[in-house]
């Protein structure tokens, strides 16, 4: 991609793309890529990262076998190397209705399309193959995963035409794409997670049956965590449902109460799913919601799930 090009993108900055370019977008669990890549695979290889010995059986190729294992043991024995592909990364984007609120500043809508947008790229870069899907009342665009520049671009296409607008399906549409992204991959989940935690549950543990490796960025507004409104509020369901005209100091301890609650049990579910769970809220910088995640996952490479 050319440096015009990106900086047509107002989502993506060329400050941030080469400040992560240092850092690898990292599978937690071996993957089943196409090419020889960065990451683990299931399927012993040659790379240069040793796995285990294993006995010799007749057809083995007599230059994996080990002389110093046969001069202590008597035995002959082969090296087993790690096996190193690529990835196939699916963005999940959320574009409901909700999206489209920020209090002030940038809204969820703006916020998931920098942390997809950039994600894209930097898989991209690191030569994964990278997929988009826009989910809201089902699938709104879908496009798989592939390798290419033109492919990258189509994706940057599609993050710039989306408008928050319509209801969350979000749990059944999980259980959907668990079912049809044909090989394991990373899904990133871009999203306010508007669905009770233990429909979530069943859909994560879903994409997880499924040998996804499964990520999260949970948006928050600063508002929807403070409620700190000070005179009688008409609150707007942005997804189609009747405004409600309240007074927020009578409402305001069962509003917390009840959000209290709702994070608490996406917290239990996202730590018994395996999720890598990242809450975000929109007034963070995102390159450091970014840093943050991908240093994270780097550590944990290779560590089964």
């Amino acid at each position: 991609m050319q440096r015009a090009e990106r900086r047509l993108r107002r989502f993506l900055e060329e400050r941030v793309l080469a400040r992560l370019s240092g850092l690898t977008l990292a599978a937690r669990r071996p993957m089943l890529g196409t090419v020889a890549g960065i990451h683990p695979s299931p399927h012993r290889g040659s790379s240069v990262e040793f796995a285990e010995y294993r006995k010799y059986v007749e057809g083995d190729d007599l230059r994996r076998l080990d002389w110093r294992a046969y001069g202590r043991s008597d035995r002959f024995y082969v090296k087993e190397f790690e096996s190193d592909t690529n990835l196939r990364c699916c963005l999940v984007v959320d574009t409901s209705g909700s999206m489209g609120y920020g209090s002030k500043g940038v809204t969820k809508i703006e916020y998931a399309r920098r942390l997809a947008g950039t994600l894209a790229y930097l898989a991209a870069q690191q030569g994964d193959a990278v997929g988009l899907a826009c989910v809201a009342d089902g699938v709104v665009t879908n496009i798989p995963p592939r390798r290419n520049p033109a492919h990258l671009t189509a994706i940057f296409d599609a993050l710039e035409a989306i408008e928050p607008k319509g209801t969350t399906r979000l749990v059944p549409i999980l259980h959907e794409l668990a079912e049809t992204i044909r090989q394991r991959a990373l899904v990133v989940i871009v999203s306010d997670l508007f669905a009770e935690p233990e429909p979530l549950r069943g859909a994560f543990q879903h994409l997880r049956f499924r040998k996804h490796d499964v990520a999260a960025f949970h948006l928050l507004d600063r508002q929807e965590l403070r409620f700190e409104f000070r005179r009688p509020v008409r609150f707007v369901d942005l997804e189609g449902g009747p405004a409600l005209l309240a007074e927020p100091n009578e409402i305001a301890e069962r509003y917390h109460k009840a959000l209290g609650a709702y994070l608490e049990g996406l917290t239990r579910v996202v730590r018994e799913s395996a999720v890598d769970y990242q809450r975000v809220v929109t007034d963070q910088e995102y390159e450091q919601v970014l840093s943050r995640f991908l240093v994270g996952r780097m550590k944990a490479r290779g560590v089964r799930r």
